[in-house]
């Protein structure tokens, strides 16, 4: 792992920040280049990407101090400042949110916008995964011996701490009751990457084929809760319900929304 990948002077690089940074530039260009076909207005991509940045930081921050509010009871400047602990979904809810607001307000097509940014939405997402694996940040999975298992010892949240609160899998694999930093797990986030680009590719030859606004965007979150609850079965996060974990359970609202939508927007158009 490489959590750090060079120094520049009392400058430092990280690889969490370059890949989420790759990921903002990626989809911001995918947007305009979507928003020009759409004979919209390009640099709305400019404005959509600053507010998701700002939003989406803000919106996953927020939502890991509430996950750990214990820990951040215990240090909460070091948790509020700490370059670690984003959580994907509360920056896309609170992004897309302001977002949806700041279109209405320019009163924008927000359907044709969200259409416009859904391949860019998934494949930003698979860019940004990569640099939750490069700087080992615990979006690993659960320990296994296939061929392709990993060891994210140096990362910035190594076995170590990861799997301290989980006493079935510390009794297993344990060493005089602590996980080795060592142990081969899934690599959770590169499973992610994966699969983002297959469904960016099948949005891609989609987005053409598709002619009623904001139906791209439903079938977007219906994928993106797909694959979220899929891997979060190998994720080490807590289960909260139903021994489902906080993210499998905001995945079932999202693919809800949007077969919901896919149906209403079907309707619609049929009456028309």
């Amino acid at each position: 792992m490489y959590p750090e990948l060079f120094r520049i002077g009392p400058l430092t690089v990280y690889s969490y920040g370059l890949m989420l940074g790759i990921a903002f530039i990626v989809a911001s260009y995918i947007l305009t280049k979507e928003l020009k076909r759409k004979n919209l207005n390009p640099n709305l991509a400019s404005n959509i990407t600053m507010l998701a940045i700002i939003f989406g930081i803000v919106g996953a921050k927020l939502s890991h101090l509430i996950e750990n509010w214990d820990y951040f009871l215990r240090a909460p400047i070091e948790m509020m400042f700490s370059a670690a602990g984003l959580t994907f979904y509360g920056g896309f809810i609170l992004a897309t949110v302001v977002i949806i607001y700041y279109l209405k307000r320019k009163k924008v097509k927000v359907l044709k916008v969200t259409d416009a940014a859904a391949p860019g939405l998934m494949l930003g997402y698979g860019i940004a995964r990569i640099g939750c694996h490069l700087s080992g940040d615990g979006d690993y999975g659960i320990p296994t011996d296939l061929p392709w298992a990993m060891s994210y010892e140096r990362g910035t949240y190594p076995p170590s701490v990861a799997f301290r609160d989980f006493p079935e899998i510390v009794e297993k694999y344990g060493v005089n009751g602590v996980v080795p930093d060592n142990i081969l797990v899934h690599p959770a986030p590169l499973y992610e990457t994966l699969m983002a680009v297959i469904l960016f590719l099948i949005l891609w030859q989609l987005r053409k084929r598709i002619s009623i606004d904001g139906k791209l965007f439903m079938i977007y979150l219906i994928f993106a809760g797909i694959e979220r609850m899929l891997v979060e079965f190998i994720r080490i996060n807590p289960r909260i319900l139903f021994g489902l974990s906080e993210a499998q359970l905001i995945s079932i609202f999202l693919i809800i929304i949007g077969i919901t939508g896919l149906t209403i927007l079907d309707r619609k158009h049929a009456s028309k």
